[in-house]
């Protein structure tokens, strides 16, 4: 089996793709059996659980929890042009920017799923951060997904920064 890290090699962006290509028919036929709210909730939840597994075994990977090595994983993120980001602040304890440029939402947005990028994308983001760093925080006001010109990542950690991860 083959870890998160391993897959990432072939960029977030085409594994969402992937994942939404086989997602989509799935929910689909389980929302017209079982009502559509009720799987897309479920499906939200475990999607959250996921994250926040791939979070701590980023930290785990990484052999630290810091705010400067989380920042250092945005790379991944953006590999082959996926996201455009500025930052507008970054201190130990502080990880601002913006993205200006999502084809993540570009993607979900071809194929009229814009509902099901949030849920698969977007509703990763604070879950994946926790559990990376039980004590960093995530505040979001706004998504491309979701319609605005740009999404605003504002990370923040209670702690000096130097904690290592959970084993």
């Amino acid at each position: 089996m083959h870890s998160d890290v391993e897959l990432n090699e072939i960029g977030i962006l085409k594994r969402r793709e992937i994942e939404v290509r086989i997602l989509a028919p799935v929910l689909e036929a389980l929302g017209q059996e079982f009502g559509r709210d009720k799987v897309l909730e479920i499906t939200r939840k475990a999607i959250i659980s996921i994250a926040h597994r791939q979070g701590r075994e980023l930290a785990t990977h990484l052999g630290k929890n810091d705010l400067s090595s989380f920042g250092s994983s945005l790379e991944s993120w953006s590999k082959d042009g996926a996201l455009e980001l500025r930052v507008v602040n970054e201190s130990q304890n502080t990880l601002d920017f913006d993205v200006t440029d999502c084809r993540y939402a570009d993607l979900y947005r071809s194929l009229g799923l814009e509902e099901l990028g949030s849920i698969l994308s977007c509703s990763r983001d604070a879950a994946f951060a926790e559990g990376f760093n039980e004590d960093m925080t995530l505040t979001r006001t706004r998504t491309i997904m979701q319609g605005a010109s740009s999404c605003d990542f504002r990370f923040k950690t209670a702690s000096d920064g130097t904690g290592t991860p959970p084993s």
